[in-house]
């Protein structure tokens, strides 16, 4: 047990996680997504949703401040306008985590891929929603 971490954050996630330097990217994916396929190295947590993994990342992982857009979730396909509720979910996680000038950028879906299969790693989870995909690029810690 450790102190002050998540309970979500598995021992291969925390590994992962510890192990990526700045500017490497980081997928959660929900339950549809293609990951073994296209994982460099995969996390599995089935039985969780993609938000909640998402929260427990983003306590411990901060986001790249040195670029424009840090977080990407996939567009619907054939309506890139489309906003799913599960995007709102998205938002709020990054307000909460990185303030509220913290931008979810969206990528057609063959991007996505593409974007996914030169990540770090993937995480799958167990989340049933559609279009519940997101990529996150890894900041650095400053010291205090």
């Amino acid at each position: 047990m450790l102190k002050n971490i998540d309970p979500l954050l598995s021992p291969d996630l925390l590994m992962v996680l510890r192990s990526m330097g700045h500017g490497d990217e980081i997928v959660v994916v929900d339950a549809n997504f293609p990951a073994a396929s296209m994982a460099q190295r995969l996390v599995r947590l089935d039985g969780l949703t993609v938000t909640a993994v998402t929260d427990a990342i983003l306590s411990v992982m901060p986001l790249d401040d040195f670029v424009p857009e840090a977080a990407w979730r996939m567009e619907v396909v054939g309506d890139p306008q489309a906003e799913q509720p599960i995007f709102d979910e998205f938002r709020a996680i990054l307000a909460s985590r990185e303030g509220p000038g913290c931008r979810l950028a969206s990528l057609e879906r063959f991007a996505f891929y593409e974007r996914a299969k030169a990540a770090y790693a993937i995480v799958a989870t167990g989340e049933g929603r559609l279009y519940g995909n997101i990529i996150l690029k890894k900041g650095v810690v400053r010291s205090a």
